[in-house]
């Protein structure tokens, strides 16, 4: 980076140690402009942001609202009042990331404008069990959702440039799975995403983070279960209604019983898919109309694919229809997830919609 290079950290901060204040005397001594979004820590730890004030602008929500919550308050801070064509980098405030990592991811987003820059951990050594794995699995459901390798989906470090500020403060979310949702909006709008390799540091087996497994790990996967379920349940009615129907047209041939049993079957549950996709999964307010043309003209294009893949299955490799039909359906589920969720039923902004909170100290 350039020499006089702007730089602005910032850090969401939920009942802190004595790190965060080293953390921001260390980034202030680099140059950084630090912004700490205390989120809703109260008075125990008023001694803290206290401190923080020689070397920070600290932002004060009365009450704990998310770390998803707490970015895009102190987004929209910068926004406002720091300077533009800067590169802006996230940290957690526990002190597991250094200030040398912070300049790289820097660098690299100053380097690459419009892009979305990682710090990524490489969880080699003692790394605690729990973040191993939960990083193993987001990892695993964002590549089979975007298609996109990512190796560290749980980052706290990530910078990009000011101008990438609007688009952080559309995304959803409020607590950890605003994070999850930041990469998949960058997968849907086509934002690239770089990694940088960083140190891998825990204190005290990370014994600091506010990360509830169950509570946390169920809100980053909520929409993806959800969708699970309501496929599931889409393929049941599919599948019971092609079974009745194979039977039913056995003496036409597989040549045309199959496609006929698959077209019936599919019309059938795509219209309780919608319906539950719709109304559970997604809970989206979008024009019925709109949503419903987008989902069945999905659905179309899905038959086809279904359809044609189903047969060749039966037809050219001899596979026995009953199991042909479910790898079938196992092999469209990932495209219509993105689809769906990406485009079909994405929430939109709504107008007027404002952050609630805040006062600055």
């Amino acid at each position: 980076m350039q020499q006089g290079q702007k730089k602005i950290a910032l850090i969401p901060a939920y009942e802190p140690a004595d790190e965060l204040l080293n953390l921001v005397i260390k980034l202030s001594d680099a140059h950084f402009k630090v912004v700490v979004v205390d989120d809703g820590s109260g008075e125990n730890y008023r001694r803290i942001f206290s401190a923080a004030k020689r070397f920070a602008d600290v932002i004060i929500h009365e009450k704990n609202m998310g770390k998803g919550s707490a970015i895009k308050t102190g987004l929209s801070y910068i926004k406002r009042h720091c300077a533009e064509n800067a590169a802006v980098v996230t940290l957690d405030a526990d002190g597991q990331h250094s200030v040398a990592d912070a300049i790289k991811v820097c660098e690299a987003a100053d380097a690459n404008k419009g892009s979305l820059v990682l710090g990524c951990r490489r969880f080699c050594g003692d790394v605690p069990k729990r973040s191993r794995f939960g990083n193993s699995v987001t990892r695993f459901v964002y590549r089979a959702v975007t298609g996109i390798s990512v190796s560290d989906t749980q980052t706290g470090l990530r910078a990009f440039d000011t101008n990438l500020i609007p688009f952080m403060l559309d995304v959803e979310g409020d607590r950890y799975e605003y994070e999850m949702n930041v990469l998949l909006k960058c997968s849907k709008k086509k934002i690239p995403i770089s990694e940088v390799e960083i140190a891998t540091i825990y204190f005290d087996n990370n014994e600091g983070s506010h990360f509830s497994t169950l509570r946390d790990s169920f809100i980053i996967y909520r929409d993806i279960l959800k969708f699970a379920a309501s496929s599931l349940t889409g393929f049941a009615v599919d599948y019971g209604v092609y079974s009745i129907m194979a039977a039913s047209t056995a003496g036409l041939g597989s040549a045309l019983s199959v496609p006929a049993s698959n077209i019936t079957a599919r019309i059938v549950s795509s219209t309780v898919n919608y319906t539950l996709n719709r109304r559970f999964v997604f809970n989206s307010k979008e024009n019925v109309t709109k949503t419903a043309a987008q989902y069945f003209a999905l659905a179309a294009c899905i038959l086809a694919g279904n359809t044609a893949l189903l047969s060749f299955f039966v037809n050219s490799f001899g596979v026995n229809e009953y199991a042909a039909k479910i790898l079938t359906e196992i092999i469209f589920f990932s495209l219509s997830w993105v689809v769906q969720k990406c485009f079909i039923f994405g929430k939109k902004p709504e107008a007027g919609e404002t952050q609630n909170m805040v006062k600055t100290e």
